[in-house]
């Protein structure tokens, strides 16, 4: 008895989607089709197609965008985007300010809640776990592509009752945590950076357009009181590996050091 060596249905899928692409029938930026469509159109199940979208997502062909679909890849090279500690108050978002900076439109989504701080960030801020504070998440782009993600956690025994409790609302929505805790009497330093090398989570690369595992920057940054030492935000920072540098420390100007 003869054993069909064809290959499997996924990766017949991709490599009816992965010629549309290498032929210019898809170009770069186009929305390829849905699972719906796949299924419609091969009689194979949803999950036939979410497959050969991972194995297309893998070779750099395709980028997922969560709740829009999967679109074609550009394949010209990225600029690599430099990041660097802030220097110059009362500026806006430093990170708009940052990516605008250096040549591309700068965009982002944020939501924010209140929580109550777990063991690990009631650690960080120097509170109690189960103490409330106010938590955003960020997703930043760079010519309308994902290349940051952010998490910050803000005591709500600092910024509670204030005009600048809500990070990105009200009269003083994404100016900043520096500018943000001047408002209301509180001077910052710089902020305290860890800086480690890992591969994203599933969750991370879904958001960032990438593939589980490709290497990204985390940080751990901390803002503290210059008075009393007291933590008055902390944040978790993913960027992009493929999109990123990080550079520290204070380029000279003219000969002096910048303020």
């Amino acid at each position: 008895m003869s054993q069909d060596s064809s290959p499997p249905p996924y990766l017949r899928v991709a490599e009816r989607l992965r010629q549309r692409i290498q032929s210019g029938d898809l170009a770069p930026g186009d929305l390829l089709p849905s699972l719906s469509e796949i299924r419609d159109e091969t009689g194979y199940s949803g999950t036939v197609g979410q497959r050969a979208y991972a194995v297309l997502v893998d070779e750099g062909l395709v980028v997922a965008r969560p709740g829009r679909g999967h679109y074609v890849r550009s394949q010209e090279e990225r600029p690599l985007l430099v990041r660097r500690p802030r220097v110059t108050p009362a500026s806006g978002s430093p990170a708009e300010a940052l990516l605008t900076e250096q040549g591309v439109r700068a965009s982002w989504d944020s939501e924010s809640t209140t929580a109550r701080a777990d063991r690990r960030i009631a650690e960080r801020l120097g509170i109690a776990a189960g103490d409330p504070v106010m938590h955003t998440t960020y997703v930043w782009r760079a010519d309308g592509e994902p290349v940051q993600l952010a998490e910050s956690w803000e005591p709500m025994s600092v910024t509670g009752g204030t005009l600048v409790v809500l990070p990105e609302a009200g009269p003083y929505a994404g100016i900043g945590v520096a500018d943000r805790m001047a408002l209301i009497g509180i001077e910052t330093g710089v902020p305290v950076e860890r800086v480690t090398a890992r591969g994203a989570s599933r969750a991370e690369a879904a958001l960032l357009g990438t593939t589980p595992a490709a290497p990204v920057l985390a940080i751990e940054r901390t803002y503290y009181d210059r008075a009393g030492r007291r933590a008055v935000e902390t944040a978790d920072i993913v960027l992009l590996g493929s999109r990123w540098a990080a550079e520290y420390g204070t380029r000279p100007v003219n000969g002096a050091a910048a303020e």
